[in-house]
């Protein structure tokens, strides 16, 4: 019998270690795992020093709350990169090496000067402390945070190009399409896909607060997404941004669909078409989607 895929296996390690029942369903939930996950499944074979930015004081490369793990034979997550990080990193290996498995927790000042060949200025304070597999319930506590819901109705070309950079930002995909495998065999951990028909039936169970993307193959469907969201919103008023994807003009003639649905200007301001970042004119799907996530990080600094 063959190995078992890497992505696969990898899923089954960190199901078994946390307490997850592995199954088929989790087929779309296999190869891009985040720094987290990967982080507590390696923690349940092997200890680590986990590296935590505990305070800073003006410019630092990364926010309190930051971390990385550093095991003996490699790292993951970043407390900022450059000097700062290759100190911190040999700092953690000689706790790790220290007689007893790591030592007590410390704290450590950095200075973001001349002495470490950076000039942010700033000072960076980094916590020290030695985990093991029996600390893992107390970790995913701590360091699972709640991701901000995205609602991506569309699995094509920009769809997926979207999905493959949300899979490492802060965010909870809920990725919606009426077509039958249309969604490819392994996703981000952080996205959940759904088959809709019709697709505008999803807009009902979206996540409060979710920033809404709307990119479907027709334009007929989008336009009964975009008007199943304006009606939630008449509702709820709980839906964080409605984005649609195309052109003024596609715009212009879906404006004079939704008012003869009877929605009004007010209603209609609350769509942004179109979609993504201004100043990024390039047409392949990657790019559109490049501007589309800056766009949907904005609104997470908003929110």
């Amino acid at each position: 019998m063959g190995s078992e895929p890497g992505g696969r296996a990898r899923l089954r390690a960190y199901c078994a270690h946390s307490g997850v029942p592995f199954s088929g369903r989790y087929r779309h939930r296999g190869i891009f795992v985040s720094d987290r996950t990967d982080f507590f499944t390696r923690l349940g074979d092997a200890p680590a020093v986990l590296v935590t930015v505990a305070g800073t004081q003006g410019s630092a490369p990364r926010e309190t709350g930051a971390w990385m793990a550093v095991f003996s034979d490699g790292v993951i997550g970043t407390v900022g990169g450059g000097r700062l990080e290759f100190d911190a990193i040999a700092l953690a290996r000689q706790m790790a090496a220290a007689p007893g498995g790591g030592g007590p927790a410390q704290h450590r000042r950095f200075p973001l000067g001349p002495s470490l060949g950076q000039c942010c200025g700033g000072v960076v304070t980094l916590h020290f402390e030695a985990v093991e597999a029996t600390d893992l319930p107390a970790l995913r506590q701590r360091l699972t945070n709640p991701d901000s819901p995205v609602a991506l109705f569309g699995g094509g070309h920009v769809g997926k190009a979207l999905v493959r950079l949300l899979g490492r930002l802060p965010f909870a995909v809920h990725w919606i399409d009426s077509r039958d495998e249309i969604f490819p065999p392994e996703v981000p951990v952080n996205v959940r896909c759904e088959h809709s028909d019709p697709v505008q039936a999803a807009v009902a169970d979206l996540a409060a607060g979710s920033q809404v993307m709307i990119m479907s193959f027709s334009h007929a469907e989008d336009l009964d997404v975009v008007a199943a969201c304006l009606k939630r919103q008449r509702e709820r008023g709980d839906l964080s941004t409605i984005g649609l994807i195309g052109s003024k003009s596609k715009w212009a003639a879906f404006r004079h669909r939704l008012e003869a649905r009877g929605f009004g200007e007010a209603d209609l301001a609350r769509v942004t078409c179109p979609i993504g970042v201004p100043g990024i004119t390039g047409k392949e799907p990657e790019v559109i989607a490049v501007g589309v996530a800056a766009q949907l990080l904005q609104g997470l600094d908003q929110g």
